[in-house]
């Protein structure tokens, strides 16, 4: 299968895009013009079209010869500087037309559980209506509904890791912690992306995909503060006050280890059926627990000091 995938360098991508070329299919990065260099999978043969995703000449090229997009594309992890709009939305809909220009036979959408283009957050809503202009594009398409993911390199884990570098006596909590969340293992959902492609009874589907257990907010950074070693007592902080502090700092750290999409995830429970991998895709996911090795290995304290420090966006 000859596919293009949007946002293949991304987190979600560099697991993602190797297995796919592993299954034996071959792989067409799309990757926006920037001034960095973006992280290519080493090791992995992969063509390489650079456009962005509002380019519709360039998005014409990069689909050209190509049967499947697969698209993980989005400025989310942006926080204050995201315009979802343009990318995630509009972004989206130009994606959908060009695919069904140039003959393309499946687009698959990786969305968020609790994605409503009526909900009151944005980035949910956004992923509402991303997945509204791929049912209505006239194109097969498959839809995964997914759980935060976490791995090494996540905005989850990675960020919670950095707060207890930054905060050494207390760690802040939106609202009372309880909000319930179902991470799933980024290598657990790249497998059963790269399993899908190949099974046409996944077509024209939705599935909402998450770990097999739910855990608070709580609970996740107590697990966080275990594997690393970080002890630090809970502040509970009102989310208002909290969104307007982080609004604040993102205007002048743009590297902050959380944004104020991240508070908006953890203000409802993102969770979905726990036996939906084993039923549907025979994969018995990993626990949360099981899969945090990496954190034991990053220096923290200089990777937030190199984030603080930097100004570039993107």
């Amino acid at each position: 299968m000859k596919i293009l995938v949007t946002g293949g360098t991304g987190f979600i991508g560099r697991a993602l895009v190797p297995k796919l070329v592993e299954a034996g299919n071959q792989v067409r990065l799309l990757i926006r013009p920037a001034k960095r260099t973006p992280e290519v999978p080493k090791g992995v043969p992969v063509q390489i079209a650079v456009s962005s995703v509002t380019d519709a000449r360039g998005l014409r090229s990069a689909m050209n010869g190509m049967e499947m997009v697969i698209h993980l594309a989005s400025v989310e992890r942006r926080g204050a500087y995201a315009d979802l709009m343009r990318i995630d939305i509009e972004g989206t809909r130009l994606i959908t037309r060009i695919a069904r220009e140039s003959g393309i036979q499946r687009l698959v959408f990786v969305s968020h559980l609790g994605a409503d283009r009526f909900s009151a957050f944005p980035v949910s809503k956004a992923k509402g209506l991303a997945e509204e202009a791929i049912r209505t594009s006239g194109l097969n398409y498959t839809i995964f509904r997914s759980g935060i993911v976490f791995g090494e390199g996540d905005s989850l884990t990675s960020g919670i890791a950095q707060l207890l570098v930054a905060l050494p006596f207390l760690f802040i909590v939106p609202g009372d912690g309880r909000t319930l969340l179902q991470p799933i293992w980024v290598e657990d959902l790249s497998t059963v992306i790269t399993w899908a492609v190949e099974d046409e009874s996944t077509l024209n589907q939705t599935y909402e995909v998450g770990g097999p257990e739910m855990l608070s907010f709580v609970e996740i950074v107590e697990i966080v503060m275990e594997v690393t070693g970080k002890r630090r007592r809970f502040f509970y902080l009102p989310p208002p006050l909290l969104r307007g502090i982080t609004i604040f700092l993102e205007t002048s750290l743009p590297r902050l280890p959380v944004s104020v999409f991240w508070l908006d995830y953890l203000a409802v429970n993102h969770t979905c059926s726990i036996d939906t991998l084993p039923r549907v895709f025979q994969l018995k996911p990993s626990r949360f627990s099981q899969r945090l090795d990496y954190l034991k290995r990053t220096p923290w304290q200089r990777l937030l000091w190199q984030n603080l420090r930097s100004r570039e966006q993107g």
